[in-house]
């Protein structure tokens, strides 16, 4: 019913900048908080940054200053603008939101599919 596709990743130098983008698409009546989580071989996933459906933004402290998190309430859809980027970025990036779906169904939250980043050293 709600699908959520990324798309950006890639590979880059360190010091370089990637732009990935999210939308969700479906039967979609209201989406509360969009974020971006990533996971690098052998570690957890981890929250990398959040926007409510408000505006508010809160990041990682390894990415404060660094990564930008916006969204178009309009379109169902998240960005995330990553620049300076090191070599421990590297990780596949996931877009996660909490939404509603038309009907009596309550609020659920749903994961893409993942985007690879690699930045090179």
């Amino acid at each position: 019913q709600v699908q959520l596709v990324e798309s950006g990743g890639g590979l880059v130098q360190a010091g370089g900048s990637l732009r990935l983008s999210c939308a969700a698409s479906g039967s979609i009546f209201s989406i509360n908080a969009m974020d971006w989580y990533r996971q690098a071989p052998g570690n957890n996933r981890e929250l990398v940054a959040i926007i409510t459906s408000s505006g508010s933004t809160s990041y990682a402290d390894s990415v404060k200053g660094r990564f930008t998190i916006s969204r178009d309430n309009a379109k169902n859809t998240v960005t995330l603008q990553m620049s300076s980027l090191k070599p421990e970025d590297t990780a596949v990036y996931y877009c996660h939101a909490l939404i509603k779906v038309a009907g009596p169904i309550g609020w659920s939250a749903y994961w893409g599919q993942g985007t690879q980043v690699t930045v090179s050293s």
